[in-house]
């Protein structure tokens, strides 16, 4: 059996530090999308983003964000990335998760974790909201991608390309 060793130590200091971030159960969502992106990615209307943890704030270590999505709610079709993994981990409702393979309802409690290249989508298919907790690492800026959204609709099919590469989404 091979075990991974720890990576190098990063910090030196012989007491810690006091340098932990909170962030509050009732902060308002970054994003709220409308249906704005003229159907390309799937994002759905009136679903809530929270930056849990950026890819900044964690210096570059992951990106934690948590995705409350309305009945019948839809989501990214599918797609891959080259630069990161995506891990999924269901909070409430059942969200439909595309492993590559089939599509999986997944309930609280389940997780998917999705490697550096592996096909992948996901979205709300019932008549109840549902909410999940979606972590990248390493931690990309992907709040430009979140807040791209909003511009898909009055660009054009090249611009959009160059969009989608920018944050590493490749559709299938």
């Amino acid at each position: 059996m091979s075990f991974l060793s720890y990576p190098p130590a990063r910090y030196g200091g012989k007491t810690g530090l006091i340098n932990a971030s909170f962030r509050p159960a009732d902060t308002k969502p970054n994003v709220v999308s409308g249906d704005v992106d003229g159907g390309v990615t799937g994002a759905s209307q009136n679903q809530r983003l929270h930056y849990l943890a950026t890819g900044a704030g964690t210096g570059g270590e992951f990106g934690l964000y948590r995705i409350d999505m309305p009945p019948k709610g839809t989501g990214p079709k599918t797609h891959f990335h080259r630069t990161l993994s995506e891990s999924f981990f269901i909070l409430s409702g059942t969200v439909r998760l595309f492993n590559g393979d089939r599509w999986i309802d997944a309930t609280p409690g389940d997780f998917l974790y999705v490697p550096v290249g592996g096909l992948h989508a996901f979205h709300n298919g019932s008549d109840e909201p549902a909410s999940l907790l979606l972590l990248f690492a390493p931690g990309a800026p992907r709040e430009g991608y979140f807040e791209g959204f909003a511009d898909l609709a009055g660009m054009s099919d090249e611009q959009k390309e160059e969009f989608f590469l920018l944050h590493d989404n490749h559709w299938v």
